[in-house]
């Protein structure tokens, strides 16, 4: 399948708090915060929305092509992708700026502060499906990135006629109702958290029903632990979560998620299965810290996804490489 992931491809500088943020944040002075916390370790990983997705489609046999601009430092970080299966050929290098950075913090329940350093990353808006050779293009991903890059992006995607899913997920703050209402508007497929969900319904003054289901549109809300849940226009599917065997770091764990669905999708599955390795790949992920921490084989990944769920032999696709065109 021809996949071309775009968003964010950055460093991510991860740091642990030995305490709960809730315990030091006084619901009174919300207006006037002013908190440092003390972490024991940190750590920096390859990360980024986009490389992160691209990574495990990559761990999932496909072989995804990685669209954004990086800075001058990023060599060895391109050597690692290329090594794992996903194609920069797309990933254009600004010569004057630093690749983009991500900074979080982690509490002892799994909440996060973050900070996230643009750097390269604003210039992405310059590039451009047209610009693009690569022919048929079966699924575009837009995800988190520069706001006016995901604007472009999901214009062009409805210009060009090319599938798209769309998870504005930690942008939607920075982008008009406008703006998202365009991208909903043209998509395939929407994936986002709870939080996220509510965020963007507020935003756009859509309903909830609104935003879930369209005939066009499938809706896919993730909520950690809880699982996740998946509209289409006529069926709802309740996804469980896969429990960890040990809990690294929830830091790319939606991605990985995000990843493992579209690699059912693509592989022809239901809807059930496609959200059920979705939910597997995001386990795998919070077992180990970082995006891009966790490693699998296709060979290991059907066997502890039999573990959990019966397949009735859909995964056999998985291992073969047989599939359909990504929907």
């Amino acid at each position: 399948m021809n996949i071309i992931v775009t968003g964010s491809i950055s460093y991510d500088y991860l740091m642990r708090f030995p305490g709960r943020f809730v315990e030091h944040i006084l619901p009174d002075q919300l207006h006037r915060i002013s908190l440092s916390f003390l972490v024991d370790d940190m750590r920096r990983q390859w990360g980024g929305c986009a490389a992160n997705i691209a990574y495990n489609l990559a761990l999932l046999g496909e072989r995804p092509y990685l669209m954004g601009t990086v800075g001058q430092d990023f060599g060895e970080y391109r050597q690692w992708l290329e090594s794992h299966g996903v194609d920069t050929s797309l990933t254009r290098e600004e010569p004057d700026l630093f690749t983009a950075s991500f900074f979080a913090n982690t509490d002892l329940d799994g909440n996060q502060i973050c900070s996230f350093y643009t750097g390269a990353m604003a210039r992405a808006r310059e590039l451009s499906f047209h610009n693009v050779s690569i022919r048929p293009i079966d699924l575009v991903v837009i995800s988190p990135n520069d706001p006016q890059a995901m604007v472009r992006y999901a214009a062009e995607c409805q210009e060009l006629g090319i599938p798209y899913l769309y998870d504005p997920s930690q942008q939607i703050v920075r982008l008009s109702p406008e703006e998202l209402r365009e991208g909903l508007k043209g998509c395939d497929l929407l994936v986002v958290n709870d939080y996220e969900f509510e965020l963007l319904r507020q935003k756009t003054g859509l309903s909830a029903e609104a935003v879930q289901r369209a005939p066009k549109r499938a809706c896919v809300v993730t909520r950690g632990p809880g699982g996740s849940t998946i509209w289409t226009h006529d069926t709802v599917y309740e996804i469980p979560a896969v429990p960890p065997r040990a809990v690294g770091d929830p830091t790319g764990v939606g991605d990985a998620y995000r990843a493992g669905l579209i690699k059912g999708l693509c592989l022809g599955v239901s809807w059930d299965l496609a959200g059920r390795m979705g939910s597997l790949a995001a386990t795998y992920a919070l077992e180990h810290p970082g995006g891009q921490g966790h490693f699998y084989t296709p060979e290991e990944f059907v066997r502890r996804f039999r573990e959990h769920f019966d397949d009735d032999g859909a995964l056999d696709r998985l291992l073969s490489g047989k599939g359909g065109p990504c929907p």
